[in-house]
């Protein structure tokens, strides 16, 4: 037997051995499928009572020591941190909002809000007692100036990253206030600094991969969702307020804020009292993709990967790449953290036409706190450094460290994603059930893009069913080829595996969910139809077999379009459940598959506010409904990330989810006779 898979093996023998104790041998139980946490446990590392590991910077040292900064400005030096009673001891403190940790040649680097910093203990007490200015860069002062980093290069030289400001009355407008915020910049060791690419906003996640500069930045203005970018030097990404610089001497992007509005309008407005109108989304205008503007600026690079907001993370953070041993087949790839979700992506990349691209997939949830930093640990672990920070994150701690740990076994898992001329080709990590693989029905593609435009963040636009016309399995089993018809480039294509099972155990994939971002589509050799499988049904029949029947009983309440009973019909049973507020159960699956889990839950407060607390509001079903399609921020003036629009919620299926939020209300009665409340009101 496969040892991947002994963890789920023992599961079932237990549940067997319940059946025979019960005396209904005759009735066995389908093997469960193996969850990611089978694979990757969480670890809690101990820290000494009272120490607050907001943890803004993580970097594994030499000697095994691991290094940990905080956002509230100390430095703590963790010697055996693999080790059930590590050793934390102080290594500098009253620093300034550390959001980066890198070590080099015997000391320890980090940026602050204002400056990189060189630390250096001289005389071996174990403490810092000398610290250098390696470069300091303006401030204006405003709270969302955060700096990331630093990142060293091959070269020894360092990149940091700086946040962009907000309006002060146009507070949901991204503004570059002083000199290179907004920007990357590059440092060398003695201080010289060389402007590197503009058109971030909140660049979090800088790494070095393979040599080269990557980012993630998160969804925002002018952002319409969060991704990974190459950041070659020169480049604007396509947020416009760090272009403010662009006429200072050593820029090397020319670009001016004005040329970018005048193909996208900024939608700064006033009304007729003067005061400054927040962009809203626009549901019938005819949007504008970010790469409809490539060949007009040459200068913009779009994202090698898409992370879709909501699915994989809300607001992604460090990059680290897998190293070899480590995590199994899957050295080489990317890890992405997510300081909303609590969670870890993977990431998988290749070059097409010179170009980065590739797909991300789920990898491990369920962290105590936000996911901002990680590091990798001498015993091949990750460390991870989290931080709430008032941002709001799941899980149920502010702060934290912890460290994943593989067990050795392999998750059936797309090993990788690969972009093809016809389609695209799916490794796995194990080999593959040829029937189930065959089947068309085991695979659904869809495509789509965001808009650019200066309201915060965007719902997925574009959308459309690429359907399956073939596909061949290899002999070994470990990959499927699939011919995709109308692939279209620059858009994310969201590739589902639902139907494929493995030859051992017949397992479903841990994360049967990929999301490819074709930026450029590969020339090559296309499969003939007369080697491919076009075998259709078995797969949808088996998962039909397989999903019980929704009960007749079950029907749509009136507010999601079902016809009320006459006032003159008797109230029966029936008709009195038909006009019930749906039940948890019956929204589970529209608010997971509309992203809404991402940010809220039904009693705590999470990146929003709880299901609970929008209840208490005594907005009417149709006013959430409006809500979820167009939010209004200033309701909720206590949480730092706006809810972006969501127009592409159907009103049938919001109307579901505002009935089951307002069932939450006090004595489990929904309100939907009093008024929208007033953004001063609580």
């Amino acid at each position: 037997m496969n040892l991947s898979y002994k963890n789920s093996f023992r599961r079932t023998l237990g549940l067997l051995a319940a059946t025979v104790v019960l005396g209904s041998a005759s009735v066995v139980q389908a093997q469960e499928s193996p969850k990611e946490e089978d694979f990757y446990k969480i670890l809690r590392v101990p820290a000494p009572e009272g120490t607050l590991l907001e943890v803004g910077g993580l970097v594994s040292m030499p000697n095994g020591n691991l290094a940990i900064s905080t956002r509230r400005g100390d430095i703590f030096i963790v010697e055996n941190p693999t080790s059930r009673r590590p050793f934390f001891r102080k290594f500098a403190s009253g620093l300034h909002e550390i959001l980066g940790l890198a070590y080099k040649d015997g000391a320890l680097y980090c940026a602050q809000r204002g400056e990189l910093t060189k630390l250096t203990d001289t005389n071996k007490d174990g403490e810092a007692d000398l610290f250098e200015t390696v470069y300091a860069w303006p401030l204006s002062g405003h709270y969302h100036e955060y700096s990331f980093g630093p990142k060293i290069a091959p070269d020894g030289s360092f990149f940091v990253s700086g946040n962009v400001a907000f309006g002060d009355e146009e507070w949901w407008a991204g503004e570059s206030r002083v000199p290179w915020r907004g920007w990357v910049m590059r440092i060398t060791e003695n201080g010289k600094m060389e402007p590197w690419a503009t058109g971030v906003r909140s660049p979090c996640g800088l790494g070095m991969i393979d040599g080269e500069l990557f980012y993630t930045d998160n969804q925002g203005d002018w952002i319409g969702s969060g991704g990974i970018w190459h950041l070659k030097k020169g480049s604007w990404v396509g947020h416009p307020a760090g272009l403010r610089w662009t006429g200072l001497p050593g820029s090397p992007v020319k670009l001016k804020p004005e040329q970018v509005y005048a193909k996208v309008d900024s939608r700064r407005r006033r009304n007729e009292q003067g005061r400054a109108i927040k962009p809203e989304n626009v549901v019938d205008e005819t949007p504008v993709p970010l790469y409809t503007l490539k060949d007009q600026f040459p200068e913009l690079q779009l994202p090698a990967v898409w992370l879709p907001h909501g699915i994989f993370g809300v607001s992604n953070s460090e990059i680290v790449q897998i190293p070899e041993g480590s995590f199994g087949p899957l050295a080489g790839q990317l890890l992405v953290g997510d300081q909303g979700q609590s969670k870890i992506m993977r990431v998988f990349m290749e070059k097409v036409n010179g170009e980065f691209q590739g797909a991300a997939f789920d990898f491990r949830g369920g962290f105590q706190s936000g996911v901002l930093r990680m590091s990798w640990g001498a015993d091949g672990s990750l460390f991870v450094g989290e931080t709430n920070r008032g941002w709001g994150s799941a899980g149920e701690a502010s702060e934290g460290l912890q460290r994943l740990v593989w067990n050795e076994q392999t998750p059936f898992e797309m090993k990788a994603v690969r972009a093809m001329p016809d389609g695209f080709e799916v490794e796995f990590t194990m080999p593959i059930d040829k029937k189930s693989a065959e089947d068309l029905a085991s695979y659904s593609v869809e495509s789509f893009i965001y808009k650019y435009h200066p309201v915060y963040g965007s719902p997925p636009i574009n959308r459309e069913t690429n359907a399956i016309k073939g596909v061949k399995v290899s002999e070994d089993g470990l990959k499927a080829r699939i011919i995709v018809d109308n692939l279209r480039r620059y858009h994310i294509h969201e590739i589902r595996l639902d139907g494929v099972r493995s030859i051992e155990g017949s397992y479903s994939l841990v994360h049967p969910l990929a999301y490819y971002t074709l930026n450029n589509i590969p020339t090559g050799q296309k499969l003939a139809m007369g080697e491919v499988s076009t075998r259709r049904g078995d797969a949808a029949t088996a998962e039909a077999k397989a999903t019980p029947a929704t009960p007749a009983k079950a029907t749509k309440t009136p507010a999601a379009g079902k016809a009320k009973p006459s006032k003159a019909a008797p109230k029966t049973a029936s008709t009195i459940e038909s006009t019930a507020a749906p039940t948890y159960e019956q929204v589970k699956g529209l608010l997971t598959k509309h992203t809404c889990l991402a940010c809220h839950q039904a009693n705590k407060r999470q990146i929003g506010p709880a299901y609970v607390d929008v209840a208490k509001r005594g907005y009417t079903n149709e006013q959430i409904v409006e809500l979820i399609h167009n939010p209004k921020p200033q309701n909720w003036p206590d949480y730092a990330t706006e809810m972006p629009p969501m127009p592409q919620v159907p009103k049938a299926d919001a109307l579901k989810i505002a009935a089951w939020i307002n069932s939450l209300a006090p004595e489990n009665k929904a309100n939907t006779s009093q008024p929208m409340k007033t953004p001063d009101q609580p």
